[in-house]
C-alpha cells in the first residue's frame, strides 16, 4: 500500500504514515502563478493499491481540486486502487435542496470523484447519517466519539473502573451530556452509552433564517429534575463553524446553574472570528481533533486538540 498526501493536512498525514509504519510517497504538486495546479506522482504505483489523504477545511474548493487531480494521476498511472481518506468531507451540509433553485453540492462533489476513480471513502463523523446512501462506493463512516469518551472518562476520574453499558459501573452524579440542538441526539446518546449510560439533555435551537442569528432558549424537557445536582455538562457536537451555537449552548446552560461547560467537537471549521469568539466564550474547555488542520496562528488557550491518526490508520488496516 503506497500513501499519499494532498497538502491540506500535512501533519495528520505524517502521524497516520508513523502509525502506519510507512513513508510517504513523493507527489509532485506544481501551482501556477495563475493558481491552476499540476500533479504528478512520481513513485510507480501500477498494480498497487493506493491511499491519499486529504482534508477538505480550510479552503475547500482548492482542497476538492488538489484531491480530484491526485486521484485521476493515481488511476492513470496504473493504481490497482484508489482510497481517499477525506477526515473533513467538505460541503456535507450542502447534501439536499434547502430552496427552490439550489444545486445539491455535495452530490456534485460526490460524483466527481467517483468519475476520477475513487475507489473507497473513509472520513470522520457526517453531518447526516444519510450521506453515505448517497455514495455508489464503499464507505467507511469512522467516528470520533470513542476518543472524546476516554478523554471524558479522564476528565472526571472514571478511568478504568468503567464498565460497559448495561453493567451498573459508577459515574458521576454531577455531569451531564448536552446537545447543542435536537439534529445531535443520535450522536449523544452513541457516546452515553460508551460512558456508562451517563444522562444527556438536548438544547432547542432556534436559527433566523434571514439573519443567521442562534438563540438556545429551552431544553428538550419541562422537568427540572435533569440538573438536580449537575455541575458539569460536556457540550458535544460533529463540528464548529462560527462558534455561535457553542456560545449560546453555553449561556443556556450557565443561566440554569451550570459553571463548568467542556466541548466536545469533531471538525473545527473555526470560520470568520471563530478563535476570538471561542476563547472569549464562558466554556471552560475546548476539545477538538485534527481532522482539519489548526495553524498555531488559529490556536487559543481554551483548545485542546485531540488526535484521530491512531483511528484512521486502524480503518486502513481492515
Amino acid at each position: 500500500m503506497k500513501v499519499f498526501s494532498g497538502s491540506s493536512n500535512k501533519p495528520l498525514v505524517e502521524k497516520i504514515a508513523k502509525q502506519l509504519n510507512t513513508s510517504l510517497s513523493p507527489l509532485e504538486i506544481f501551482i501556477f502563478p495563475d493558481g491552476e495546479r499540476r500533479i504528478r506522482a512520481i513513485d510507480r504505483v501500477v498494480g498497487q493499491d493506493t491511499v491519499v489523504i486529504q482534508s477538505t477545511s480550510p479552503n475547500p474548493d482548492t482542497a476538492y481540486m488538489e484531491l480530484f487531480f491526485i486521484v485521476d494521476a493515481l488511476k492513470r498511472s496504473g493504481a490497482k486502487s484508489v482510497v481517499a481518506v477525506v477526515p473533513y468531507l467538505g460541503y456535507q451540509r450542502q447534501d439536499h435542496v434547502f430552496r427552490d433553485g439550489e444545486a445539491v453540492s455535495l452530490e456534485v462533489i460526490i460524483e466527481t470523484l467517483e468519475s476520477v476513480g475513487m475507489d473507497k471513502l473513509i472520513t470522520f463523523d457526517l453531518h447526516s447519517i444519510k450521506i453515505p446512501e448517497l455514495f455508489k462506493i464503499p464507505i467507511v463512516h469512522l467516528s470520533a466519539l470513542p476518543l472524546f469518551a476516554e478523554k471524558i472518562k479522564e476528565i472526571i476520574g472514571q478511568g478504568a473502573e468503567v464498565a460497559p453499558p448495561g453493567r451498573g459501573s459508577p459515574r458521576p452524579s454531577d455531569t451531564i451530556l448536552v446537545s447543542p440542538d435536537m439534529g445531535g441526539i443520535r450522536r449523544i446518546k452513541i457516546l452515553s452509552e460508551l460512558l456508562s449510560n451517563m444522562p444527556f439533555v438536548s438544547i432547542v435551537k432556534d436559527r433566523d433564517l434571514k439573519t443567521g442569528n442562534i438563540s438556545s432558549s429551552s431544553f428538550d424537557t419541562e422537568s427540572p429534575e435533569w440538573k438536580k445536582g449537575v455541575k458539569r455538562a460536556i457540550i458535544v457536537d460533529d463540528m464548529i463553524s462560527t462558534g455561535r451555537t457553542i456560545v449560546s449552548a453555553v449561556d443556556l446552560l450557565i443561566k440554569n446553574g451550570i459553571e463548568e461547560n467542556l466541548i466536545f467537537a469533531t471538525h473545527p471549521v473555526f470560520s470568520n472570528d471563530a478563535k476570538n469568539i471561542l476563547q472569549n466564550s464562558r466554556a471552560s474547555k475546548i476539545f477538538v481533533t485534527d481532522t482539519i488542520d489548526i495553524s498555531e496562528k488559529g490556536r487559543f488557550a481554551k483548545l485542546e486538540i485531540l488526535s484521530v491518526a491512531n483511528l484512521i490508520a486502524n480503518g486502513l488496516r481492515n
